[in-house]
């Protein structure tokens, strides 16, 4: 190849990378979106997880519907209150009271405590061993399975699997919801961290049954419901809940409780 056939060929690719540039920066500029800035400073201050607990995308996501309008000042269950206290001197606005939750597992059916119809080998995972005879081996079909699915989901490591059943480290919970959305028992809620009284059963079946599968199983006799004063214990389907709007964390409900199952 000449000199003249080398040089031609550099001008027509210098060419043709100088045009793209241009065009794109054009392009840029022409067709460029306007970023709040709010939506920016917020992103900033986000923990920047995006864990998805704030039922949005990622933390992005959160910050511009927090500048729409769309979201709470307080939507971010990872950052908590310091996170919103920020967002809302973003926003000029006042972030409210931010209720500090955790997860907790309603089943205290450990591999001693809970009996099982048969033997399972298999996957580790909930929603496979769901997918078996009678929903798993654990005689309560409402018990804690056991295999880790809510595990594998938490991105923080708040969540292990100790003697058959899920257990929750409070402290490094931060309530992103992700092991609820898993757990094909339905077992795992959100409560007020500073709630010290929690019924750790979810089991709808009467009382008979219920002791022919766990020894520690909630058998909806009423009477934490009977001494609660401030009417925070009510037992609905044969199973007692507690209200932690109502609980004053009396004790009184646990000391009553024949089966010792409200933590």
């Amino acid at each position: 190849m000449s000199i003249t056939g080398v040089i031609i060929a550099a001008v027509i690719v210098g060419g043709t990378g100088l045009f793209i540039g241009l065009f794109l920066g054009f392009a840029g500029t022409k067709f460029a979106v306007e970023v709040d800035e709010r939506e920016e400073a917020i992103t900033g201050v986000l923990p920047g997880n995006n864990c998805g607990g704030c039922g949005y995308a990622g933390c992005s996501g959160l910050a511009a519907a927090i500048v729409k309008g769309e979201a709470e000042i307080g939507g971010c269950p990872v950052g908590g209150a310091p996170v919103a206290a920020k967002i809302g001197e973003i926003m000029g606005q006042e972030a409210g009271e931010q209720v500090h939750r955790v997860a907790f597992v309603k089943c205290a059916g450990t591999c001693e405590k809970a009996k099982t119809d048969y033997e399972y080998h298999g996957l580790d995972d909930c929603i496979m061993i769901n997918m078996m005879q009678n929903n798993g081996p654990k005689s309560c079909n409402y018990g804690c399975l056991g295999g880790g699915t809510c595990v594998k989901a938490c991105p923080f490591d708040a969540i292990h699997i100790e003697d058959g059943i899920a257990v929750v480290d409070k402290e490094a919970c931060k309530a992103c919801g992700k092991c609820i959305a898993v757990c094909p028992k339905h077992l795992i809620e959100l409560v007020p961290y500073d709630q010290k009284h929690l019924v750790q059963c979810s089991s709808q079946d009467k009382g008979k049954s219920v002791m022919a599968a766990c020894s520690v199983g909630c058998i909806g006799c009423k009477m934490c419901e009977k001494v609660c004063e401030y009417g925070a214990v009510v037992v609905e389907n044969n199973i007692a809940h507690i209200d932690s709007s109502k609980c004053t964390n009396c004790g009184k409900c646990a000391d009553k409780c024949p089966k010792k199952i409200i933590l």
